[in-house]
C-alpha cells in the first residue's frame, strides 16, 4: 500500500511511527518547512509543503499512486482547504482509494450529559464542529464514487506523549476547573492508531466511528488522578464561572455529553490499550512522562 497523509500532525505522525512498515511508500504535507525535521523515525517520508497559498510540487504524481488517505488537516469556516484545493484532482482519480478523515465528536454538540452515538444525528454547537460536519458532508460526497471508501473517525479529546495531565502538572499549566455534572470524553493517541489500522483492514462499506476510551470523566478527577502519581498536591479547585479561561477554552465547559465506543468494539473489534485515563496515565507516568 501506498499512503498519502494531508496533514502530519500529532495522530498521523503517531500512526506512521506504529504503523509504517505497513507501507510501501509514504507522503505527507506539512504547513512549514520548520516541521520537516521533526518527522516520525524510522520511516522515508516524501514530504511536501502545503497550506492554503501553497502546494509544492510533485503532490498531484504522489496522489495519483495513493492506496490510502488520511487526512487531519482541519477545515476552515467555509471550506475544506483540502478538498478546496485538490477536490477535482481526487474525484478524477482512477483507482480505487481508502480515505480516513479523522474528524471530532464536538459535531454531535451539548447533549446534556447524556449518551450518543453514531446513530444520532450531529447537532454542533460552536462554530469549529459545525465546519467539521460540513466537511465531513463534503468528504461524503466525494464518496460517493464506487473506487472510493471513506471512514470517518469522530475523535474525542487526544492525550499521550507530551500531551497529558502530567507534563500539565509538570509545566504548572494544569488547573482543575469544577462545573457540576460536566465530564469529557478522551482518547489515546495508541488507540487512535489502533483504529485507523484496524480501519484499512475492514473491507466492507464507508462507515462513521467514534473513537473514544470507557469512561467520559470530569477534568478534574484526571488532573487529580495525574498528581496522585507524582506524588503532588494537584492545584486547587476553581469554579468556572471564575476561571481565567480563553473564550475557546470555556466553549468546551458548553457541551457535556458521553460518546459511546460501542460500534468500535463490536463491529471494528478493536479493543482499547487504554480504556481510561488511569491506564493511559500509569502508562505515560511509567514511560517518564511528567518527570523533570
Amino acid at each position: 500500500m501506498k499512503l498519502f497523509a494531508f496533514g502530519l500532525g500529532y495522530s498521523a505522525c503517531d500512526f506512521i511511527a506504529r504503523h509504517g512498515a505497513e507501507f510501501n511508500k509514504i507522503s505527507g504535507t506539512v504547513r512549514d518547512t520548520e516541521k520537516l525535521r521533526r518527522m516520525p523515525g524510522g520511516h522515508e517520508i516524501a514530504t511536501f509543503v502545503f497550506d492554503r497559498d501553497r502546494e509544492d510540487p510533485g503532490m498531484d504524481a504522489a496522489l495519483a499512486e495513493a492506496d490510502v488517505l488520511l487526512v487531519s488537516v482541519p477545515p476552515g469556516i467555509s471550506i475544506d482547504p483540502v478538498l478546496g484545493k485538490f477536490g477535482r484532482r481526487l474525484a478524477a482519480l482512477p483507482q480505487p482509494l481508502k480515505i480516513i478523515y479523522l474528524s471530532t465528536v464536538g459535531v454531535y454538540g451539548d447533549r446534556q450529559g447524556e449518551w450518543v452515538d453514531e446513530e444520532h444525528e450531529p447537532t454542533p454547537k460552536s462554530d469549529r464542529s459545525t465546519a467539521r460536519l460540513h466537511a465531513e458532508k463534503a468528504w461524503m460526497a466525494l464518496a460517493r464514487d464506487p473506487h472510493k471508501t471513506l471512514h470517518i473517525l469522530r475523535l474525542a479529546g487526544i492525550y499521550g506523549p507530551q500531551r497529558n495531565a502530567l507534563e500539565g502538572l509538570r509545566r504548572g499549566t494544569a488547573h482543575r476547573i469544577v462545573k457540576p455534572d460536566q465530564v469529557f470524553n478522551r482518547i489515546h493517541v495508541a488507540d487512535i492508531s489502533a483504529a485507523i489500522a484496524a480501519v484499512l483492514s475492514y473491507n466492507v462499506t464507508s462507515e462513521i466511528w467514534n473513537l473514544s476510551d470507557d469512561e467520559p470523566a470530569p477534568p478534574q478527577d484526571v488532573v487529580t488522578y495525574a498528581a496522585s502519581l507524582m506524588g503532588i498536591e494537584p492545584p486547587p479547585e476553581e469554579d468556572l464561572e471564575v476561571a481565567a479561561l480563553s473564550p475557546m477554552g470555556r466553549s468546551f465547559y458548553a457541551e457535556n455529553k458521553r460518546v459511546s465506543n460501542r460500534k468500535l468494539k463490536e463491529k471494528l473489534g478493536l479493543t482499547l490499550a487504554f480504556p481510561t485515563y488511569r491506564e493511559g496515565l500509569v502508562a505515560l507516568w511509567e514511560a517518564g512522562e511528567g518527570r523533570g
